[in-house]
């Protein structure tokens, strides 16, 4: 981390959706000043930025980065140094295209998180929910049918959810992640595609079951996030208490409207579907699993458009698997077909940092907040393809102050 000062810059204020002339200067890991005009400073390095955008640092709110492939039977063969190597390209991937925090929904731990910290990553800040908790034959019971079934009384654990049923066993399950320093709690509430047995309409968890897993993460002064997909699942998360439903495609207006009344927050993933649909037989995805996609894949857009009208703090995520993580930044054209840009700005920074607990210090320029920032070559109001390519368009990259990338010369 170093002291620098940022000057003649255009500041996006996202809250507004506008951008202002004016620097910024930075102290250790926080903005500690943001002005209008010229910053006077003494002896620290200071850049002229010629009027680029500078912008906030990006949010993904549901990622994971342990699914290196989608041949997911491969996956569970594949040594854990090898995943953990895979992981670290992907995730320094995601902050090369300027996401400077991200959410993992389920695989990535305190190893993980703990490595990005020291540096030994060179990613972006990482919130964890470690393994996620799925009833038997749920989303996170990859077990083929021909399997025998577990004894009714073990929690059957893999290297991405515990298998657990009743309320004593999911409080285990989620006291075990919550010991093991998970940033939120995973919740599968409904059928998924990656999963073998499940029909997306299937309805997981009781919502007695799933009031215990909130009791234990607000034990801990944080959350629970679920995964579903239709009105009844998303329903029943909601009265149980959990804060952010991930995917949502089936949501209607009435869900929609009860979310509002639980001041809950909808995840969108839409880039994952479009990517399993154009990539996923190539890749290996299981058949049974690509046929599911075509359940969700057209009902996103109708999603957001739904959830917009009923006033829904939309947040944004992209829940790609393994080689089509460099699809991440398509999450912004994709939505751009229903949403202006500031929206979906305002979903990937301010409302992601809400999600996580971190408002005024992640997702906006600030003074107090942390020093993750983007020097962008173009306009993302009127433009949001410059936030696309890989990153070609950021010309600075900074993580709480520190420098990733300079590409200004």
């Amino acid at each position: 981390m170093a002291n620098l000062v940022l000057q003649n810059a255009s500041i996006l204020d996202v809250r507004a959706g506008s951008l202002r002339a004016g620097g910024v200067r930075v102290e250790g890991d926080r903005i500690v000043e943001v002005s209008e005009g010229v910053i006077r400073h003494d002896g620290v390095r200071e850049i002229d930025l010629h009027g680029r955008v500078l912008m906030p640092g990006l949010i993904d709110a549901h990622v994971h980065a342990v699914i290196t492939t989608m041949n997911l039977a491969a996956l569970q063969q594949r040594p854990a140094t090898l995943v953990a190597n895979e992981a670290r390209v992907i995730l320094e991937g995601m902050l090369q295209r300027g996401f400077t925090t991200v959410r993992d929904a389920a695989g990535a731990d305190y190893g993980l998180a703990q490595a990005t910290q020291l540096g030994l990553i060179r990613g972006p800040r990482l919130f964890y929910a470690g393994r996620a908790l799925s009833q038997t034959g749920g989303h996170g019971d990859f077990r083929p049918r021909s399997d025998e079934p577990l004894c009714a009384c073990t929690i059957y654990s893999n290297g991405f959810s515990h298998v657990a049923d009743g309320v004593d066993a999911v409080r285990r399950a989620a006291r075990e992640e919550l010991r093991r320093g998970a940033s939120q709690v995973k919740i599968m509430a409904s059928g998924g595609v990656a999963s073998p047995t499940d029909p997306i309409w299937n309805l997981q968890y009781s919502e007695e079951e799933m009031r215990a897993i909130v009791e234990e993460a607000r034990g801990w002064r944080t959350y629970a996030m679920a995964h579903a997909y239709t009105p009844e699942a998303i329903s029943r998360a909601v009265r149980a208490g959990v804060r952010t439903i991930e995917h949502g495609n089936l949501i209607d207006r009435t869900t929609a409207d009860l979310m509002v009344e639980h001041e809950a927050f909808l995840v969108p993933t839409l880039v994952t579907y479009t990517a399993i649909h154009e990539m996923g037989r190539a890749l290996g995805f299981p058949e049974v699993s690509q046929r599911k996609v075509k359940d969700v894949l057209d009902a996103g857009l109708a999603s957001l458009e739904i959830s917009r009208e009923a006033g829904l703090a939309l947040g944004f995520g992209t829940d790609l698997l393994g080689e089509t993580h460099d699809q991440q930044s398509r999450e912004f054209s994709i939505r751009a077909e229903v949403e202006a840009p500031a929206d979906i700005l305002r979903s990937a920074t301010i409302v992601n940092a809400k999600i996580l607990g971190r408002e005024g210090e992640l997702g906006e320029i600030v003074p107090g907040a942390l020093a993750d920032l983007l020097v962008v070559d173009g306009d993302p109001l009127q433009d949001l393809s410059v936030l696309q390519e890989q990153g070609k368009h950021l010309r600075l990259i900074l993580r709480g102050g520190e420098v990733f990338a300079d590409r200004l010369n």
